[in-house]
């Protein structure tokens, strides 16, 4: 088996790809601790942000939702000197906004999960992509979710972060077709 290159030999970057990219998630914590951390990696790697996830779930009491949209100007400015996150008022700012809208889309919805997750009638979409150079920065659905999202007042939430948004809590499997975490290769191995 041929597995994805993009970890490379980053132990953070390989235990994510290896246990959460690409794995449905439902679980509205989870889900909103992934938007918050894209949202935080526009503009900067993604071996950056998870480098420094420990500190985000210490700065935000584990991306509880509520405990999030509860903080004031003078906690986040405190997260920001305190904790190794990344710097950017708006980017912090944006977790408290987003927290705040999520809250709305729960009692909406029932939970951030369905709001996501009908865009895909609650079933993973699985790419079947040979090389990683075929894999989009964006599609149509990330488009779509991401106009929504924004018309919500959510913040750092472009198409772009969405569609690596949908990867991480599994809503897409953009494993190559090679490597031994994909969907399809994983249900081999169960049998």
């Amino acid at each position: 088996m041929d597995n994805c290159k993009w970890p490379g030999k980053n132990e953070i970057m390989q235990k994510y790809h290896d246990k959460e990219w690409c794995i449905p998630s439902y679980d509205d914590t989870y889900i909103f601790e992934m938007l918050s951390l894209e949202g935080a990696q526009a503009g900067l790697s993604w071996s950056t942000v998870l480098s420094k996830r420990d500190e985000y779930k210490k700065a935000f009491n584990n991306f509880d939702i509520l405990y999030c949209s509860k903080l004031s100007d003078e906690e986040l400015e405190e997260i920001r000197q305190k904790y190794a996150v990344i710097k950017n008022r708006l980017k912090l700012k944006s977790v408290r906004s987003n927290a705040l809208e999520v809250l709305k889309i729960q009692d909406e919805f029932g939970s951030f999960s369905n709001y996501l997750w009908k865009y895909v009638d609650f079933k993973p979409i699985i790419n079947k992509w040979e090389s990683e150079s075929e894999v989009p920065a964006e599609n149509e659905l990330s488009q779509k979710i991401s106009k929504d999202l924004k018309k919500r007042n959510f913040k750092f939430v472009g198409p772009l972060i969405i569609y690596s948004f949908m990867q991480a809590i599994g809503m897409i499997d953009d494993h190559i077709i090679s490597c031994q975490y994909h969907s399809v290769n994983k249900k081999r191995n169960l049998k």
